[in-house]
């Protein structure tokens, strides 16, 4: 999908169900391959970067079987080299995953990761653990090649940065390191949680998961199991704030509260009364304009840089003024331009975006330039005034699963380009993206 043509004015209105997690999916899929039998991965979203990696598994031995439910089987046993080639991993964001798809081939004599991507400071982190675990690495003609004698060894290995993408490969790492392995100011997000469970049933001994500090003692081997990927926290996140930005209400299915606490503060902060049960969320603005909030990026628990686009859409219609402070990446304000030209009141100092609150937004030619980009100029589309044209909008297809048919349900707004709908494709036989 290319365009999005959106007529908006719109209120949402309604219910829609929530996809399982990208962010979890990834790196449990690398995991399954620990296993010395098959692993049952539920709950999986259709999405590019699934895809991307799915192949990515098959070039490597793995066949996957699909199940029922949105569930495959990869066997890890199957495994018969383990060079991630660079044609498909320049295709997945990030591409640190396919570092993990290596992991459990380790102990062969040479395995190849990739490193076409360029390796900022994050990923040497990932090196810097391995290296401590026995791992001898070095960087040669664009790939990073790795070996080690016997085992890993169990370390204690202290982030200087908290790195989601690093707590999950060293996580997955040391689970059948020999010895104890101590991560310390580790990640806390949700997804990691997600991994480690997962892990768990495969017969890993994890604690401390969710907090700053995991300790892994290895074990010789792992073993299949069967996992569901949890509801995605920022799907979740992106369908409350098109309710609360339009003045509508949305009950979000097959999601989890526990998982958006700093999501829906802010949300109730911005006047929504929200409501839940054990899958599913409920936001009602009973038809009123949301009321301006001040965000600050920061690691989890704290409010999560995936919904900092979302929120200044949100208050680029909000009453009042705001400050919204992007502390996790640079350049994550692109989104604001786009914005502007609807007419939305934004102006950027450095990593901050001041934040003006107009009654209306209306609708213009916009261009998406990340995945939150998109979703936050479709959801500002929903309640501009007049057609708005998104282009560049495949970025939404790495993080969205169906979005424009599951916001269809909401408020039928939409006109989509091309004209094929995402269900079609998912039964298609050609080689983009399952959607």
């Amino acid at each position: 999908m290319d365009k999005l043509i959106i007529t908006g004015n719109g209120s949402v209105d309604g219910e829609v169900w929530v996809s399982g997690a990208k962010n979890a999916a990834l790196p449990i899929l690398c995991a399954s391959l620990l296993a010395d039998g098959p692993v049952i991965i539920g709950n999986l979203p259709h999405l590019q970067d699934i895809t991307t990696t799915l192949e990515l598994l098959g070039r490597m031995g793995v066949e996957p079987v699909m199940g029922e439910k949105l569930s495959i089987q990869l066997d890890g046993s199957q495994v018969t080299q383990c060079h991630a080639p660079y044609e498909l991993v320049k295709k997945c964001v990030p591409p640190s995953w396919c570092w993990a798809l290596c992991w459990p081939t380790l102990v062969k004599p040479m395995c190849r990761y990739l490193a076409g991507a360029p390796l900022v400071r994050a990923r040497w982190i990932y090196i810097r653990g391995l290296e401590a675990m026995g791992a001898e690495i070095r960087v040669e003609a664009g790939y990073i090649r790795a070996r080690v004698d016997g085992r890993l060894k169990g370390a204690t290995i202290y982030f200087d940065t908290v790195t989601v993408t690093g707590t999950e490969n060293l996580l997955m790492a040391a689970t059948l390191a020999d010895g104890k392995t101590v991560l310390e100011n580790a990640a806390r997000e949700p997804e990691i949680v997600d991994l480690a469970e997962c892990l768990i049933k495969m017969g890993a001994n994890i604690s401390g998961q969710g907090t700053d500090t995991i300790t892994i003692e290895g074990v010789e081997k792992l073993h299949g199991c069967e996992h569901d990927v949890m509801p995605d926290r920022i799907e979740t996140g992106t369908f409350l704030i098109a309710a609360a930005m339009t003045g509508g209400r949305v009950k979000v299915k097959r999601t989890r509260a526990d998982i958006l606490d700093a999501v829906i503060a802010k949300l109730e902060e911005a006047g929504a009364e929200v409501t839940s049960g054990d899958d599913w969320i409920a936001l009602d603005m009973h038809g009123k304009r949301p009321k301006a909030v001040n965000i600050r990026t920061a690691p989890y628990p704290a409010f999560p840089t995936d919904m900092q686009a979302q929120f200044v859409a949100m208050n680029a219609v909000a009453v009042g003024h705001s400050r919204v402070v992007e502390t996790i990446f640079e350049n994550r304000f692109m989104h604001v331009q786009e914005l502007n030209r609807m007419g939305a009141n934004i102006v950027l100092e450095g990593n901050t975006a001041l934040i003006e609150g107009v009654e209306k937004l209306s609708g213009a030619p916009v261009m998406a330039t990340d995945l939150r980009a998109s979703a936050s100029l479709v959801i500002a589309a929903m309640m501009a005034e007049g057609e708005t044209l998104v282009d560049r909008i495949y970025h939404i297809d790495r993080g969205y699963e169906c979005i424009e048919e599951k916001l269809q349900l909401l408020v039928r707004v939409f006109a989509v380009y091309p004209a094929k709908s995402c269900y079609e494709s998912l039964h298609s036989n050609n080689d983009g993206p399952i959607r």
